[in-house]
């Protein structure tokens, strides 16, 4: 299974900011769409953005003009720097990666997905 690492997770206060990497091989990388997805405790998992081959991005209510997904295409990483979060974005994060869906509803089931990097926010 192609391998997906995040990285930059960890604990932030409340308007603080976070940037999160995830680097994918490069078959990978070249999917029509890359996406994060979140699932906190007790929750259900939620798109929050994603990024198709365009450079074209969307991006989940709960985030807009705060979040913003942006892809390197030297290095096959796609980032999401995440700003003024909330004791409500309290989540494990994931990256993620589709052939064909590319719409932030549907990331948490794109076909290749990472292992996660933990995000707390604290009030």
């Amino acid at each position: 299974q192609a391998q997906l690492v995040e990285s930059g997770g960890g604990e932030v206060q409340a308007g603080g900011s976070v940037t999160l990497t995830c680097q994918t091989p490069k078959v990978i990388y070249n999917r029509n769409c890359l996406g994060w997805f979140r699932q906190a405790p007790g929750k259900e998992r939620e798109g929050v953005a994603i990024i198709d081959l365009a450079g074209d991005s969307r991006y989940h209510d709960s985030v807009k003009g705060r979040f913003t997904i942006s892809r390197d295409d030297a290095r096959n990483t796609v980032s999401l720097q995440m700003n003024n979060l909330k004791p409500n974005d309290t989540a494990m994060y994931y990256c993620a990666a589709d052939r064909y869906r590319c719409n932030v509803a549907t990331a948490p089931f794109f076909s290749d997905r990472g292992q996660g990097t933990q995000v707390t926010v604290s009030s």
